[in-house]
């Protein structure tokens, strides 16, 4: 028997939209500034997606990096899956989207839905396939559009998102590193943190969900804050915790970009030097499932890691769900 398999990252890819939407575009329709958003948040822009773009169109365009990174052909995959919860249509799966536009057939694709936590899971699930010894070649995704969902006479809520895309592919290795960890976890009682309730089965698309604006994102500020913070810190600690690092031994932090607050508070209460912890959220604000891996593959070109770093990846979102990864390059 050769040694125990593990899911290696062996391409990046990642987009965001071109168009531009800036805090001062908010202080136009909304009783805001840019100083009170850049102060409770961290952000300062957000990309959001133009006329035509879709969240499938994203999602193919960071599959074609990750691809083009990985030096292989759609036609060598195995499986694809997309972590998302605005999908091109309620169905079929936006990764059958990727799979038509990325021109390959007779692989399995499918979507998760974990909201911000979505590229984690999708990891983790990727990953087993792999370990399995199911599949060899595996496309990751993480992709979301909540400027479509985003009700902008919500101060609170409409000046936190903005779109994009992020992917990896996954490949088998047996030396010492790939993803040497992951934890998944949720608690649906806190369902109403977070939710967009139209839609559904729970409320089917009426005159009446439209008036009501049932179609636009809630959200519990405080309660999701609180939630947040704690699932960070707890994320952080249990990575480092099951993998034996330190603050010393762990090359770079990727958080959820969610609220520069709440990661400061996290990596503050670990010694983490503000260097060790990426951060883009005041360029592209909260991107969800994408969050993560567009900002593993900013840091990865930006040189900041390469072969051999030891990275810690921890997010949290709608679900409740929070998840945490540990990755070697």
């Amino acid at each position: 028997m050769g040694e125990p398999l593990r899911a290696a990252i062996r391409g990046t890819g990642s987009y965001a939209p071109s168009k531009v939407m800036t805090n001062a575009d908010f202080e136009k329709f909304i009783d805001t500034s840019d100083e009170w958003i850049v102060q409770r948040t961290g952000i300062r822009q957000r990309r959001v997606m133009g006329e035509g773009e879709t969240t499938s169109s994203m999602a193919l365009a960071a599959a074609k990096a990750a691809l083009a990174d990985a030096n292989l052909e759609a036609k060598d995959l195995d499986l694809i899956v997309c972590a998302t919860v605005t999908g091109d249509m309620p169905f079929p799966a936006t990764a059958c989207f990727v799979q038509q536009g990325l021109g390959i057939t007779d692989i399995p694709v499918f979507d998760l839905s974990a909201a911000c936590s979505g590229f984690l899971y999708a990891l983790s699930v990727g990953s087993q396939f792999i370990q399995a010894g199911t599949y060899r070649k595996v496309l990751v995704i993480g992709v979301d559009a909540l400027s479509r969902y985003c009700d902008y006479t919500d101060r609170g809520s409409c000046i936190l998102f903005g779109d994009g895309a992020g992917a990896v592919v996954l490949e088998p290795t047996s030396e010492d590193k790939g993803v040497l960890y992951s934890v998944l976890r949720a608690e649906g009682a806190g369902w109403d943190y977070i939710n967009l309730p139209g839609g559904g089965t729970r409320y089917p698309t009426s005159a009446q969900t439209i008036a009501d604006r049932l179609h636009y994102v809630k959200m519990k500020g405080r309660d999701v804050y609180k939630f947040a913070v704690e699932k960070m810190q707890w994320l952080l600690g249990d990575c480092m915790a099951k993998c034996g690092l330190t603050v010393e031994t762990v090359d770079m932090v990727v958080p959820h970009q969610v609220n520069l607050r709440i990661i400061d508070s996290a990596a503050g209460k670990y010694g983490f030097p503000m260097e060790k912890i990426y951060i883009n959220i005041d360029r592209y604000g909260n991107t969800s499932a994408a969050s993560i891996p567009l900002a593993l593959d900013e840091a990865r070109r930006a040189g900041l890691i390469g072969p051999g770093s030891t990275i810690v990846m921890v997010a949290f979102g709608a679900g409740l769900t929070w998840a945490g990864a540990v990755v070697r390059l």
